[in-house]
């Protein structure tokens, strides 16, 4: 079960950063036409890309926690003996953990502060930009619980899981 919620958060987010940086291909692509003359100059295109690379940051950053490539300072903790490195892998999620979810109802008020604004350039209502600040929390908190939970139950060490594509 832990597995297949697991494998179905994975592919999601992966999905959907997929999406992001297609979106930001396509509104810098036409960004560079609209400069070359090819087609009309679209104003809101920088606006799209950056609000794209926020996503793309937001739906990543969970798998960044999965596979590893996250910022992690373990030289030290990895050489310790015994099973001292399984407990402060243990202690390293649960502390994202309990960072995040501390998180999760600031975000959201942030949020929530860009229902009355849009933006300038595309129109977009700014509560949906702002919401890739609470994705971004809840994937990270998502993923960190994931990995509590299967330590505990011993199916994983804490150690990153790389794709298999990667391996």
């Amino acid at each position: 079960m832990l597995s297949a919620v697991t494998r179905i958060a994975e592919g999601l987010m992966r999905l959907l950063t997929g999406v992001a940086f297609l979106v930001i291909i396509a509104a810098v692509l036409l960004q560079l036409l609209g400069r070359g003359g090819w087609v009309p100059s679209l104003v809101w295109t920088e606006e799209i890309s950056r609000f794209a690379l926020l996503y793309l940051a937001a739906f990543g950053a969970g798998l960044s926690l999965r596979s590893g490539d996250m910022v992690n300072v373990d030289l030290i903790s990895e050489a310790m003996p015994g099973s001292i490195p399984w407990f402060l892998r243990l202690l390293a999620a649960l502390a994202t953990l309990v960072g995040c979810a501390a998180l999760i109802a600031p975000s959201w008020f942030y949020t929530s502060i860009g229902q009355r604004q849009t933006a300038p350039a595309s129109g977009i209502r700014m509560d949906l930009i702002h919401g890739s600040v609470l994705v971004l929390v809840a994937g990270l908190a998502l993923f960190a619980l994931l990995r509590v939970v299967a330590m505990l139950r011993g199916t994983e060490n804490g150690l990153p899981q790389r794709p298999e594509e990667d391996i």
